[in-house]
């Protein structure tokens, strides 16, 4: 896998702790924990927005936080399942996986 794609995962990783932080923070340690992330994500997804095509990024990077976030306030924080929910999510991963396929990570890369 390319190095470009593992950042940009990392990134889409950080965002899910901090739109969960934003969520669930109560102290002032969980707020400088979310802070963080928000900072590791936002300096992640700028990394591989220099590599790969940044509308393709941003997608990817929304997809895997939007997903990661709802089975995470499911599994954890005990939000409701909803079948349609996870239907839409299945729909969102799909694009996500489809914008991984078809970009060339040649063309989206710049000269150093």
């Amino acid at each position: 896998m390319n190095k470009s794609w593992n950042i940009l995962f990392l990134a889409g990783l950080f965002e899910i702790g901090w739109v969960v932080g934003l969520k669930h923070a109560d102290s002032a340690m969980t707020w400088i924990l979310t802070a963080v992330a928000i900072y590791v994500s936002m300096h992640l997804l700028i990394l591989a927005s220099q590599k790969l095509p940044s509308g393709t990024a941003y997608a990817v990077f929304a997809g895997i936080g939007t997903t990661g976030t709802v089975i995470l306030e499911i599994v954890i924080f005990g939000e409701p399942f909803r079948l349609i929910k996870m239907l839409l999510i299945i729909l969102l991963l799909s694009g996500v996986i489809g914008l991984k396929l078809v970009t060339d990570e040649q063309a989206g890369e710049q000269e150093s």
